[in-house]
């Protein structure tokens, strides 16, 4: 069976790698290999081949170091890794096969941090809670341009002594209310 695109990028060493070029960055293998130091040289070779072969990411840069080519990596400028138009077109599914993977790579960082020496919940601000909002599709749509331009300067942050590296995962669903389902239910096929 083909691997997706999605099924590519959802595997959870290639989403860190994925992680790591976010917001433009552009790194070496030695780069990415610093900020994912459980991820085996040889496997991030291989991973970062594959997103490589599937256009996920590109080299942007060869530098002479020496004696060997040293390449830069970069997600490619104006490409979506996995595009609207991909995700839509997915079935129920894929949805759900997609999201579990998600989940599991979830669980990995959240096991990662807790598995640290001296981890303090308290102290690191570290928390997960699920939140039900009421909103109109204007209210929520509000609410994410607010949302996307809180975070977007933080995206850009580089590493620095005095920050942290924080994971924030967003998990956003609608349920339909009871008269919604209904006239979906009424609708024909097609």
């Amino acid at each position: 069976m083909k691997e997706t695109k999605a099924d590519l990028i959802l595997h959870p060493v290639r989403m860190k790698v994925l992680q790591t070029l976010a917001s433009g960055r552009r790194k070496t293998v030695q780069q990415i290999a610093e900020k994912l130091p459980e991820v085996p040289q040889a496997t991030l070779y291989r991973h970062l081949k594959k997103l490589l072969d599937a256009r996920v990411i590109e080299v942007v840069e060869e530098n002479q170091v020496r004696g060997t080519i040293e390449k830069v990596y970069a997600l490619p400028k104006n490409n979506e890794v996995l595009s609207r138009e991909e995700v839509l077109k997915a079935g129920p599914e894929e949805h759900l096969e997609y999201f579990m993977k998600f989940l599991a790579s979830v669980l990995m960082d959240f096991e990662a941090y807790i598995r640290q020496p001296n981890y303090d919940f308290q102290k690191d601000m570290a928390s997960f809670r699920q939140a039900t909002l009421y909103a109109s599709d204007e209210e929520y749509s509000e609410f994410i341009r607010k949302y996307v331009e809180l975070i977007t300067p933080l995206l850009q942050n580089e590493e620095a002594p005095n920050r942290k590296k924080r994971t924030l995962t967003n998990i956003l669903t609608t349920h339909n209310t009871i008269e919604e389902g209904n006239k979906d239910d009424e609708r024909p096929d097609g």
